[in-house]
Parts: structure tokens; sequence; C-alpha cells
């Protein structure tokens, strides 16, 4: 089932060369722009929240690749508004497929690849630049970090979307945990205030998803509230996000009763 959904979703799209193409160039410019801030912010000092330039760079290539992950798979979900404001949700509860899955299938735009191939590459890169010393441990988070964190973002999103069922226009207020999660992700969480950190670490554990983890791998001393073994909290973290969307969507569903009210 699921991969006849987004088998369809990817052929459709994949038809149209030029544009995919234009899109994918599109997103590339996106992300390297995005990264070039924090580089021009560490052309003026020498670290930033005790990272240098190459950690840093380990930051936000895994928080772009697990955010693009998660995107690419989960994030139409946060358009929930527009699907009960149209009456297409009613044609989607008829059908014999859950609810959730058709619509983080609705538009599996492909450009949105363009995240993951710069975030992996600079992930990756930067890892060996920055000196990482592979254990079998460390390999091992390496690879789960950014599932992890595809996996947190996938119900950052679930959660976004839930909401609308409550919220009259409720995608833009649901966009600043999801995309605003994204932009603490892909910062080194020590530059944050404490009360800030405390959120985005036992609130909406943003941190968990690129921060920590790159602590872990680089053994960094992490700030307070968030020591480096807090590196391997990111999976954990998923799950509980994950039993908390589910709860939230599924009352949600239970709630609506049809775009006229």
């Amino acid at each position: 089932m699921v991969r006849t959904l987004y088998g369809s979703r990817i052929r459709s799209q994949a038809t149209f060369r030029t544009s995919f193409l234009a899109d994918l160039l599109g997103q590339l410019l996106v992300v390297s722009t995005e990264f070039l801030e924090l580089w021009v912010i560490l052309t003026q000092v020498s670290t930033l929240g005790g990272m240098t330039l190459t950690q840093v760079a380990v930051v936000y290539g895994l928080g772009a690749l697990a955010f693009g992950i998660g995107d690419i798979l989960f994030g139409e979900i946060d358009g929930l508004s527009t699907q009960i404001k149209s009456g297409k949700l009613e044609t989607l509860l008829i059908r014999p497929v859950p609810v959730l899955l058709q619509i983080s299938s609705l538009d599996l735009s492909l450009r949105r690849i363009g995240r993951i191939v710069v975030g992996l590459a600079m992930y990756v890169t930067a890892l060996v630049l920055a000196g990482f010393q592979p254990t079998a441990a460390t390999l091992l988070l390496a690879v789960l970090a950014p599932l992890a964190g595809a996996l947190l973002f996938g119900a950052l999103f679930t959660v976004a979307g839930a909401l609308q069922f409550w919220l009259v226009d409720g995608r833009e207020f649901a966009n600043a945990f999801t995309y605003g999660g994204n932009y603490v992700a892909t910062t080194p969480g020590a530059v944050f205030a404490l009360p800030l950190r405390a959120f985005f670490t036992f609130v909406i554990p943003a941190t968990l998803i690129a921060y920590a983890p790159t602590l872990t791998l680089l053994e960094l001393p992490g700030p307070a509230l968030i020591p480096a073994w807090a590196g391997w909290l990111g999976l954990p973290a998923a799950i509980v996000a994950w039993l908390l969307a589910g709860l939230l969507w599924r009352a949600g569903i239970r709630r609506y009763t049809g775009a006229g009210g």
C-alpha cells in the first residue's frame, strides 16, 4: 500500500524532468544560502556556541538531512487546513486507507530531495573534517541520528496537522513549531538562552535532532541541560513524540464532523 501510493507520486513527478531539475536546483540554492548565514557569523567570531565552523557544519548538515527526509515523507500533513476547507478530507475519510498516509503522500514533492542531498554531503564531509574518530557505537549513532531526527520532524508535522482540527487558519501557527524547529535543529543549541534551550529540548526536542548527536559523535562537552550523552536520546524522544502525535491525531479525527462544521 505504502509503496503503491508513494510510487505513483514519484512516477508522476519524474515525468516532468525539466521542472523537477529546476525545483531541485532551487532547493540546493536555498539550503546553501541558509548555511551561508552561519558561515558569515563564523568569519567574525572564532566559535559559535563553543563550536568551530566544521563542527557547526556537522550540526547543520545533520539537521538539514533529517528535516529533508521528514519533510518529503510527512511535510504535507501540516497543510491539513487546506483539505478541510475544500471539503477534500471527506473523500479521504471514506477510502480504506489510513487518512494520515493519504495526506502525507498527496503531494510528494521530489524537489525536496535537494535538501537531503546537500544535508548528506555536508554531514559526511564535515564529520571527516571535524576529526570524527569512528567506533562501532558512534558509527551506529551516525546512521541512526538522521533517521531519528526525521521521525521527530514527522511527529512535529503530524502534531501541526492535528492542531488544525481545532484552530482556524492554524497552518502558520503550526509552522512555528515545524520550520521553527528546523531552525533550532540546524543551530548549535548552546547559543540559546537557558529557558529556550529547555523548551527546545524537553517540549519540542529540536536540540536532540542534530546538536546533541554531534556532541556525542565529536566527543564535545555539552552545555547545561544537554550533556554529551544526550545524543542517544533522539530515537527514544521520537518514539514518545509519535505516541503523543498519534493520540492527538486520533482525537482530531474523532472530533471532525465535516467541512460544514
